[in-house]
């Protein structure tokens, strides 16, 4: 319901109602919610879509959705039956004096589609309860029903009409963990039958049968990824005489046609999650691990941008855009070109002995490139935890994933294509960073003033971080601090116009290289094709809707992320669970408005909710002990050993 309240907000093509959303289309303009004009669907002027929030006393506010506008004040007598975290449509009160204002004009579900909830046992009775809140959930269910079932039952909840969808485990299972993050945004690794019918239906390429495309297989393609990695986005090339750089990626749009049924499920799905353990993909695995994925020694369709280089200046003198044929002739990974870079591995025949005298000379102009993208952009070092699991979901190590001169090459070439590709279109899918409000800033400056460092304010906002970022390596607080810059700073979203990218430091950005595993890209791809073709209606086609469409793929980017950073919590905190009343060693991370420290031993990353200690500082080295866990809420609660000496 969401995603169309934000459809209306922008405005709704006719052609572009799916079958499901006729029938609230029909309601809504019954009721005149809604208009009608050159078949597009809009709200009426009077009305307004968005989320309650902030009930208290009988009034609310209303976070509307869809556009940048000031929340509507819902005064009391107006807010009927309406609870937080219902979507509403309401209808605003023009006219009235102050705050803009609005009354409820109808419930039409819950912010949150999907819930977890779990069985408790109080008092000698039993209760379905949220996961997260332990309020109760609203499901009707009768205490013999109740009775049926085990305390730390979990069950996925439909949060439209408040019943069970189905039992996903108990809770004393290791296994229900990735069930449970999966559930609350109704993510699921399987593909209905129709859209795999599809995906197994495409026959290998046969180049024969195509003509038109530029036949780049002499070229001595490459990939580097993960060691583990099944799909590979993007191979390189480096042409030294001409120093042109080729950065060929999987043509996932000659795959997924725009409203097929595997294009649908692409939508819906936005991204690929990864876990751990595995991924869930957002295209079926017949494409984004075969097909579709640059495999070595194979022929596979690509969309190329082909760009040449002032190496003088580091500036693109020309680069162009196109469908073509590559055969990829290896596929490393990035342990194997670090230990080339090192002098520890050696070619093992002609076809790898050409690649690595490309990459040397390529790692020579991406760290010309780094070097001045640095002078305007950002250079993080928060840290990334990599986690190892077992068969039985149990966490066995962490690790911390290391930024190397061949993750460094790879991240530069395709900044460069993604940068690129930003230019060639003034509306469509960018991805765009805000630089911070001088509100977080504040704080920030605030917390760092805390641990001793001293805040000079140059005169723009980079020198001054660069020179924080100095004095946080003095201190050896490097990741720390850079973490909390990242904090301050305001979340990277897409959206239809462009207006720069702060951390980067681009004037103009966006996502090109990555189409097996984010929606955005394959819509970049979409669009840079008919801007080639000279395909107007194809153009404005791709266009129509992508101010809700940005909107939409913003949020399942967020919710992938929330997937990923709650199963490493859950995880944690069963880890914690069978070492409760143990000590380790941890850092203060965070001293307002709570105490929290991070996990800096044995196991490392976990977030810890201190709940007794002396007085500490931020970033302060202390020893914990920890003496509860809620498996629950996923929460670990320790307390600070006072210092012995």
């Amino acid at each position: 319901m969401k995603s169309l309240l934000i459809k209306l907000t922008h405005g709704l093509s006719e052609q572009d109602i799916s079958t499901n959303e006729l029938q609230h289309i029909n309601s809504f303009l019954t009721k005149k919610y809604i208009t009608k004009k050159n078949a597009i669907y809009k709200f009426n002027s009077k009305y307004r879509a968005g989320t309650l929030g902030l009930v208290q006393k009988g009034t609310a506010y209303l976070n509307v959705i869809g556009e940048l506008t000031r929340d509507l004040f819902i005064s009391e007598g107006n807010l009927e039956t309406a609870q937080e975290g219902d979507l509403i449509i309401a209808q605003r009160l023009l006219g009235k004096r102050g705050t803009p204002s609005a009354k409820i004009a109808e419930i039409v579900g819950r912010v949150q589609s999907y819930s977890v909830a779990y069985i408790i046992s109080k008092a000698g009775r039993k209760s379905l309860v949220d996961l997260k809140t332990e309020y109760p959930t609203g499901v009707e269910i009768t205490k013999d029903e109740l009775d049926t079932y085990e305390d730390g039952d979990v069950f996925k909840i439909n949060n439209q009409n408040f019943t069970i969808m189905e039992k996903l485990g108990n809770l004393s299972d290791p296994l229900v963990d990735e069930k449970i993050v999966l559930s609350q945004f109704n993510k699921h690794d399987e593909f209905e039958e129709e859209v795999l019918n599809i995906a197994t239906s495409f026959k290998a390429v046969d180049a024969s049968k195509y003509p038109l495309r530029v036949d780049l297989r002499k070229l001595s393609f490459c990939t580097i990824d993960p060691a583990t990695a099944k799909d590979y986005d993007d191979a390189v090339y480096w042409d030294d005489e001409n120093s042109t750089l080729f950065v060929a990626i999987a043509d996932v749009s000659e795959y997924v046609t725009p409203f097929g049924a595997i294009d649908n499920e692409a939508i819906y799905r936005s991204f690929s999650i990864y876990l751990p353990h595995r991924s869930i993909p957002m295209l079926p695995r017949q494409l984004s691990e075969t097909l579709c994925s640059l495999q070595p020694h194979v022929d596979r369709l690509s969309y190329v941008f082909e760009i040449k280089l002032d190496l003088n200046s580091l500036e693109v003198s020309s680069s162009k855009v196109y469908e073509a044929i590559i055969h990829s002739d290896k596929r490393f990974n990035y342990e194997e070109i670090d230990d080339y870079f090192d002098g520890k591995l050696k070619a093992k025949n002609k076809k790898e002995e050409e690649i690595f005298v490309y990459l040397k000379k390529l790692r020579v102009v991406t760290d010309a490139l780094k070097k001045k993208r640095l002078k305007v952009g950002y250079d993080f070092h928060s840290t990334e935890i990599e986690m190892e699991i077992d068969k039985n979901s149990n966490l066995i190590s962490t690790s911390n994933a290391q930024e190397t001169p061949s993750h460094a090459l790879i991240e530069d070439c395709m900044l460069l294509a993604n940068k690129e590709a930003a230019t060639q279109f003034k509306r469509g899918i960018f991805r765009i960073h805000e630089p911070p409000s001088q509100a977080k800033l504040q704080k920030l400056y605030q917390e760092l003033s805390s641990i001793g460092m001293f805040i000079d304010i140059k005169n723009s906002i980079k020198e001054t971080i660069t020179n924080i970022q100095t004095q946080a390596r003095e201190m050896g607080l490097e990741s720390e601090v850079d973490t909390l810059i990242i904090r301050s700073q305001m979340q990277a979203k897409y959206a239809p116009m462009n207006s720069g990218h702060f951390g980067l430091g681009f004037e103009a950005y966006t996502h090109f290289t990555s189409p097996i595993r984010r929606y955005s890209d394959l819509i970049v791809h979409r669009l840079l094709k008919a801007i080639n073709n000279n395909d107007t209606e194809e153009g404005s086609y791709v266009l129509r809707n992508i101010e809700s469409l940005s909107m939409t793929i913003s949020e399942k980017e967020r919710e992938a992320s929330t997937i990923e950073i709650e199963f490493m919590a859950r995880k944690y905190a069963r880890w914690a669970e069978t070492n409760i009343n143990k000590e380790f060693k941890a850092r203060i991370c965070a001293t307002d408005p709570e105490i929290k420290a991070e996990l800096h031993d044995e196991i490392a990353g976990a977030k810890l909710n201190i709940t007794s200690s002396e007085n500490v500082g931020l970033f302060e080295d202390v020893t914990i002990c920890i003496n509860k866990v809620d498996i629950a809420k996923a929460k670990i609660f320790a307390i600070v050993i006072p210092n012995k000496e």
